[in-house]
Formats: structure tokens, C-alpha cells, sequence
């Protein structure tokens, strides 16, 4: 043992020995403490145990040399193993970044997986609000066709609320887009509404519905309106039948009177302006132009319709019913009566010229083809004639001597028959110019007929008879007939005697001999006879002329 002395000592000269290991420091403080003979003897001492110790050495290692040839080998693996395992980290450290990077695009696949998961839970969670959210175009649809508009619109307005919250979430633009097309459906529906027969509730509600739809401004709603209203309007005409004129004009009316009113009022308590003191000023005047539109139209209409009208009668109560229309639409400031007699003085007017140029080509047709042979004088008894009304018009029976001027005046009694149910007095003067218009006609083609026709003396005094009997007969039975129909339309016919001088001058040169009187006796009776009897069948038309002037005289005794 050391002493305690003797070991500080030792530390003290280690600490100036830094040649020395950690581990051979015991030895050199144990070497200080030696004494010198110690120290003399040490390396001999160092030599002996190092001989001792290889000694041991080598009998250890003869002892167990198979340990050592063991050690070697597994030496020799190891430095294989570890050469194979230096190989192989090196492969790990290059495929380190490839598994650094799957790791990662595994978390980043893990992330997305987890976030719809998520997603999907979320969706489970909120499945039956989202089934009912996309079921909302097929409910609004539903509710569209079934009429239910408030909750068809409820729906819109919800869908609608909806897309201004989310505008970025595509389901929810998509659901918007399914709902603005079934929007668009139910706008169809409610303006075909509007082209159907309803009253005003139901047309407050529809107006009401597009007004919460909000696709027309207040100006084109109203234009909308009137637009649908029109095309009722003209649907309701269109179906009339027009294959009869006074039918189609009659129903026209009825139309025009009726729905025309209703459309106005509609138009008036639906969009009445309480801000403004004027409702023309308000809409620029839209509810005066469409109904000037439709009154125009309605004009034209019977501008068009009234010509073919061939029955005075019918034009008379087309008249009347115009005018009442005309009153009735006077309470909503349309009256229009002011526009209506100069159409009917036109179509007047022309059904006048139209039965007067009848009645003188049928008297031209009639006496091309007469055969001038004497005809029976025709007469009534004393007591049937006192019977009759100083005022009666009926056609002297006398004209039955003479079909050509027979059948001329029954188609001038036609035509004035026509005309005294609608006798405009503003045409007073213009149907006596045409009427005697018609008379000179008769005039000139007896002139023509005079100088174009070579006629025996029998023949010659026949037509002269039948001349007379158109300026002494006809003439004045024409002026009293139209004098009915005109209070002092007469003296404007006779005024114009004056154009009928040439009738006159053929009178006053021709021979005044006795007309001859037709025979009953012997083979000239039998030769007059089927002669006569031929002239009224088929070229004098006699019993025509008869026929139709009896029936003017009833229609003149029964319009009088």
C-alpha cells in the first residue's frame, strides 16, 4: 500500500509526465515511489515477467489454437459482413429520399382520404336536408303543373337566397339552374293564362305572381298584359266563322263590345298609378295606343267585311249593334261612333250600285231576247184597288204589258228595299245621282236598242209602247219609291226628266197609231198563243217580273 503522502507525490510528478497514458500512470507513480536499487533491479524485473508472460503466451496459444483459427475466420467474416452491410447501407442512404418522399405523398393521399371521409360523414350526416334540396326543381315543377304558384315561387325565392350565400358550390348553381328553367315554365304558363278567358281576381293573382317572379319591369309587364289580353282577343275572332259575312261582323262586335270593355277595366284596377295624378302619363300613354290599335283593327275589319254584305236589313242591325258597341266602350273613353258612317255610307253605297247595275243588266238581258208580240192587258177589280192605301208603291200593273221594264223595276224596288233599313241621309243626293244613273242607262240603251234594231210597224209600235209606259210609268213609280226612302228624294228624280229627252223625242216623231190588239179567233190566235205562252217561261220573263214585283210591293207594303 501506498502511502497517503507518497501517492500525492505521485499525482504531483504524473502531472509533469504527459507522455504517460491514463493507463500506464499507476506504474509510473508506482515507479516514483521506488527507491534507486528498485529502480536498478526493475528492468530485470520487467524482463523476467515478460518472458513468463510469453511463455504463457504460447501455451495458451498451442492450448487453444482451434479459438484463435476461429477468431480469424469469424475475424475474416465479420470484415465481410461489414464490407456487405457497408454496401448495403449505402443502397439504404440512396433509397432513404424515395422512401422519405412516398411517406410523404402517403400522408398527403392519407390527408385527402381523411378529408373525404370527412366529407362523407358530413354528407351522411345532412343526406336527408340534401335530398330534399335537390328534389326542389321536381317539387317546384310539381307544384307548376298542379297550379299551385305560391309555393312553386316559395321554392324560387328559397333556391334563389340560396345561390347568393354559396356562389361558389357547384351543386348549388346547377340546383339554380334547374330552377330558373323550371321558372321560365311556370312565366309560359302564367302568360298562356293570360290569353285565356278569365276575370279580373284571377288576373290580379297571375300579375300578382309575375310581379314576385320579377322578369318584366312594370312598363313591359303592362306591355305584357296588353300583348296576351290581344291575342285572346284575336282568338276569339279568328275561331268566328267567316263564310257569312253579317255572322262573322255580328260575333266581331259582340267581341269587341264585351271583352274589349273588360280588358280596359282590367288593365285600369290592376295597374291604377295612386303617385300619379295621370295613368297616361304614368305607362307614356300604352293603354290609349293599344286600344286605338284594336279600334283601328276593328274599323279595317269592317272596312273589309261590309261589301260582302248583300241584305240591307243586315247592314241595318250591324249598324245598330256598332253603335251600341261604340256607346257601351264610350264608358271607358272609346267611343268611336264618330268613325262609323262614312263605312257604312260606303258599303251602302255600293250595295245600292251593285242592285242598280243588276237591275239594268237584267233589264238589257231581258229585252235583247223579248219578242215584240202584244201582250193581255193586265188589271184588279174597282174594289181591290179602293182597298189599297193612297200610300201604297206597289208597281202599276200595267208594266206587266212590258217585261223588259217589269223586270227593271223590280230590281230598282229591290234595291231601294235594301237601302230603307240603312238609308244614310248624307247619301241623300249621291243614291238619287246613282239611281237616275241607272234610269239614263235604261234611257240609252232604248235609244241603242231604237237604232240598232230594224223593227216592223207592229214591233215598231210595241217598243214605242213600252218607251212611254218607262217615261210616263216607270220613271215617276221609281222618283214616288225612292221619295219613300228619302223625305223629298222624289223631286230630286224628277228634277233630272231633262235626261231623258232623247225617250221623249222618239215618242213625239214617231206616228201615233193605235197598238193592235191581240186575236183570239181562228189559226192566228192559236199562232199568238204558244208564242205568249213562251214569253214568260223563257224569253220575256214575264212571270218573273210578276213574281218579283208582287214581292216588292209586299216588301214596300210591309217596310211602310
Amino acid at each position: 500500500m501506498m502511502e497517503p503522502g507518497s501517492s500525492d507525490e505521485a499525482e504531483a510528478v504524473a502531472g509533469f509526465l504527459p507522455f504517460a497514458s491514463v493507463s500506464q500512470q499507476p506504474y509510473v507513480s508506482e515507479l516514483l515511489s521506488f527507491t534507486l536499487d528498485r529502480l536498478h533491479k526493475e528492468p530485470e524485473l520487467l524482463r523476467v515477467d515478460a518472458e513468463r508472460i510469453q511463455r504463457q503466451m504460447q501455451e495458451v496459444a498451442v492450448g487453444n489454437y482451434r479459438a484463435f483459427i476461429s477468431a480469424a475466420d469469424a475475424l475474416l467474416s465479420i470484415r465481410e459482413e461489414v464490407s456487405a452491410v457497408d454496401m448495403h447501407l449505402e443502397t439504404l442512404i440512396n433509397e432513404i429520399p424515395k422512401l422519405t418522399s412516398g411517406c410523404t405523398e402517403f400522408i398527403e393521399s392519407a390527408e385527402q382520404i381523411l378529408e373525404k371521409r370527412k366529407m362523407n360523414q358530413t354528407l351522411l350526416a345532412n343526406h336527408s336536408t340534401l335530398l330534399d334540396l335537390l328534389e326542389i326543381p321536381q317539387l317546384m315543377d310539381t307544384c307548376v303543373r298542379n297550379g299551385n304558384y305560391d309555393e312553386a315561387l316559395d321554392l324560387e325565392a328559397f333556391v334563389c337566397k340560396l345561390s347568393t350565400m354559396h356562389p361558389k358550390l357547384p351543386v348549388i348553381q346547377a340546383l339554380a339552374a334547374e330552377v330558373r328553367q323550371t321558372t321560365q315554365s311556370l312565366l309560359s304558363q302564367l302568360l298562356q293564362k293570360l290569353r285565356s278567358n278569365i276575370q279580373l281576381p284571377e288576373c290580379l293573382r297571375i300579375i300578382g305572381y309575375l310581379r314576385r317572379i320579377g322578369v318584366f319591369s312594370e312598363y313591359e309587364m303592362r306591355l305584357q298584359f296588353l300583348r296576351c289580353r290581344e291575342a285572346w282577343l284575336t282568338g276569339i275572332i279568328d275561331d268566328l266563322d267567316q263564310k257569312s259575312a253579317y255572322e262573322y261582323l255580328k260575333g266581331m262586335v259582340n267581341c269587341q263590345r264585351m271583352q274589349l270593355f273588360d280588358v280596359v277595366n282590367q288593365y285600369r284596377a290592376i295597374f291604377a298609378d295612386d303617385t300619379s295624378g295621370s295613368e297616361e302619363n304614368y305607362d307614356g300613354g300604352l293603354l290609349f295606343s293599344w286600344a286605338m290599335h284594336q279600334i283601328t283593327s276593328h274599323l279595317k275589319t269592317l272596312k273589309v267585311m261590309l261589301p260582302k254584305i248583300t241584305e240591307g236589313g243586315s247592314l241595318s242591325n250591324i249598324l245598330d249593334q256598332c253603335m251600341y258597341c261604340a256607346m257601351g266602350l264610350g264608358w271607358v273613353g272609346l267611343d268611336f261612333r264618330g268613325l262609323l258612317p262614312s263605312l257604312f255610307e260606303d258599303a251602302v253605297f255600293n250595295l245600292f250600285s251593285k242592285n242598280m247595275s243588276t237591275a239594268v243588266e237584267n233589264f238589257q238581258l231581258v229585252l235583247d231576247s223579248h219578242r215584240w208580240v202584244p201582250l193581255p192587258a193586265v188589271g184588279f177589280s174597282t174594289n181591290s184597288i179602293t182597298e189599297e192605301s193612297h200610300e201604297d208603291v206597289t208597281p202599276p200593273s200595267s208594266l206587266m204589258e212590258h217585261p223588259p221594264i217589269a223586270v227593271f223595276v223590280n230590281g230598282v224596288s229591290a234595291a231601294l228595299n235594301e237601302l230603307r233599313p240603312c238609308a244614310p241621309v248624307s247619301l241623300k243626293h249621291i243614291l238619287a245621282q246613282e239611281l237616275i244613273k241607272g234610269l239614263q242607262a235604261v234611257s240609252d240603251s232604248l235609244l241603242r236598242y231604237n237604232a240598232t234594231r230594224m223593227l216592223r210597224d207592229n214591233e215598231s209600235l210595241l217598243f214605242l209602247s213600252l218607251c212611254r209606259a218607262f217615261i210616263e210609268v216607270a220613271y215617276p213609280h221609281c222618283a214616288t219609291c225612292f221619295g219613300r226612302c228619302y223625305p223629298g228624294g222624289s223631286a230630286l228624280i224628277l228634277e233630272a226628266k231633262n235626261l231623258f229627252n232623247g225617250i221623249g223625242r222618239l215618242l213625239t216623231l214617231s206616228p201615233s197609231r193605235e197598238l193592235p190588239k191581240p186575236t183570239n179567233n181562228g189559226t192566228d190566235g192559236r199562232k199568238s198563243a204558244p208564242e205568249n205562252g213562251d214569253m214568260p217561261k223563257v224569253e220575256n220573263g214575264v212571270n218573273t217580273g210578276i213574281e218579283r214585283t208582287g214581292s216588292a210591293s209586299a216588301d214596300e207594303s210591309t217596310v211602310l
